[in-house]
């Protein structure tokens, strides 16, 4: 299953989709622990998610490993699983409340980081990490498909 998971297309441009991805989730990661009033616990409490100090934490550790997972190509398809939850998540915790407030539009306005992190994990999910990542060379040993 593990080997499985670490198939991927021969793309060399979803390293594109790697970088935009994984450079977000670790920088969002590390800043969780920097800033954690505005960025990590704070933002928690504010959001009204059980156990902030807790999931605070929690989710900073899972966006920096996940993220340099993904920015080196390794066990992409399992490290994006954690990353599309979060984003769930985030959309329906943060911009609801935006959506009732403020509407459609301010939402939508909003929300593209999350929306453009939410897509670009559901693609790494479906294609993989492509050519140029550690998933393909360990997977193939260097072998052509």
């Amino acid at each position: 299953m593990l080997k499985k998971s670490m198939t991927t297309d021969e793309s060399k441009t979803t390293i594109l989709i790697r970088l935009m991805v994984g450079t977000v989730f670790f920088s969002e990661g590390i800043q969780k622990f920097l800033f954690p009033n505005t960025l990590g616990v704070g933002r928690f409490v504010k959001i009204g998610l059980p156990f902030p100090e807790f999931l605070g934490s929690f989710v900073g550790f899972f966006e920096i490993f996940c993220g340099v997972l993904i920015l080196i190509g390794l066990f992409t398809r399992l490290a994006t699983i954690p990353i599309i939850t979060i984003m769930i998540v985030a959309i329906a915790t943060t911009k609801t409340a935006v959506l009732k407030s403020d509407g459609l539009w301010a939402m939508l306005h909003g929300s593209r980081t999350d929306w453009a992190m939410l897509l670009g994990g559901i693609f790494l999910l479906i294609e993989g990490a492509g050519k140029w990542s550690l998933d393909k060379k360990l997977n193939h040993n260097g072998r052509k498909e």
